[in-house]
């Protein structure tokens, strides 16, 4: 990276700010463009940025280009992580659900175990300080199927957590995804697939984080970290951002959780259910992505049945066009066949003002979707 001078497209991002964190840390001038300010960008403050409403590429600059402007001139983000994997030892974490805080613990444990891991990982980790860190012992990435980036990576260990179909638009069938994970597999060293559920002491509730646990201590163990070191400092590990994140205000708590899939709401209902037993539990929901919304809203529907209460806003597009006669209103639909009167709000704001006249003290809101429907927490309070 010396010597070289990267300009990330889309540096606002999660993931692009973890890149240009760590290639400025491994010697490369780092500068960036995005429409918008995020709190992604407080590491870098100190780098040339542009925040204009169209792409930026300065002369002089080489580009490392997001997936969401693929009209930009440049290196993609998936070659240029594929340099970064291939410049060390890297264990890549890579699923359909939980890749994320399963990295953060594998990150996690080899930090407090004095092995000085490097990270890089879609999600703001409070016990880490950073999505991204640059130590000189193993590189831990979170791996992202959902543009085939995981499948073009070779680290020396690969764990798969689950495999799901979750991304309709670049799959067209779960055996497609199955083949696709299957055939990533095959080129690795070591690999860790679908590990048994850890039955030791987490603070994060959930089978499903049971099963994160579980993943990384078996990735741990491949690079000489022992169940018996790994477990007590696995047992502090609080979890990443938008990740069963709780808050509590007067009298209501308020858990925000990044669950858009199906599964992902299941587990992130149980979940709650398991924290907080007995508790009247309402969900106010972003679904994300027209394919997936269009695709799904039979099971999301489902999932979300397992609430008390439900409220549902509008589809929140990301890098989708919208399509015809889809949108956040097929979900409540769904709701509906299976007898549950949920309600319907177009905007994040609306949605968070229903929420706020049904909730009670003693009450549970969880807030769900990976778009911007995480503004609710703050207005809830309001």
């Amino acid at each position: 990276m010396k010597g070289r001078r990267l300009w990330f497209v889309g540096i606002g991002g999660a993931g692009m700010s973890a890149y240009a964190q760590l290639a400025r840390a491994l010697g490369a001038e780092v500068g960036g463009w995005d429409r918008v300010r995020t709190p992604y960008l407080e590491p870098l403050a100190d780098v040339p940025l542009e925040i204009t409403p169209d792409p930026v590429v300065p002369d002089g600059w080489e580009a490392v280009v997001s997936r969401a402007y693929p009209g930009v001139p440049g290196l993609s983000r998936t070659a240029f992580l594929q340099e970064l994997v291939a410049g060390r030892r890297t264990i890549a974490v890579a699923g359909s659900h939980g890749k994320g805080t399963t990295a953060a613990m594998i990150a996690f444990v080899l930090r407090e175990t004095g092995r000085d891991p490097a990270w890089l990982i879609g999600a703001p980790v409070p016990q880490l300080g950073s999505n991204a860190g640059f130590g000189a012992g193993v590189l831990v990435v979170e791996a992202d199927e959902s543009d085939r980036t995981a499948f073009a990576l070779r680290p020396e260990i690969g764990v798969v957590t689950n495999v799901e179909l979750d991304h309709h638009a670049e799959f067209a069938s779960a055996t497609e995804l199955e083949q696709a994970f299957a055939e990533w597999i095959g080129t690795l060293p070591h690999a860790v697939v679908e590990a048994p559920a850890y039955d030791g002491a987490l603070q994060l509730p959930g089978l499903h984080n049971r099963r994160n646990a579980g993943s990384a201590l078996a990735a741990l163990a491949l690079v000489g970290v022992d169940r018996e070191e790994a477990a007590p400092v696995l047992a502090r590990f609080s979890g990443t951002g938008r990740r069963f994140e709780v808050h509590e205000s007067g009298g209501l708590t308020v858990v925000d959780d990044y669950a858009h899939h199906p599964s992902e709401i299941e587990a992130a209902i149980e979940a709650a259910r398991e924290r907080f037993p007995g508790r009247r539990l309402l969900v106010l929901f972003q679904p994300h992505l027209y394919s997936r919304t269009r695709h799904l809203a039979a099971e999301l529907a489902a999932s979300l049945a397992l609430a008390d209460d439900v409220t549902v806003v509008d589809v929140y597009p990301a890098r989708e066009r919208p399509q015809p006669g889809v949108s956040g209103k097929l979900v409540v639909d769904g709701l509906s066949d299976l007898g549950v009167l949920a309600g319907w709000t177009p905007a994040v704001e609306q949605g968070a003002a229903r929420v706020a006249r049904r909730a009670r003290p003693g009450d549970v809101v969880l807030v769900l979707g990976a778009g911007d429907v995480d503004r609710a927490v703050d207005l809830l309070w309001q």
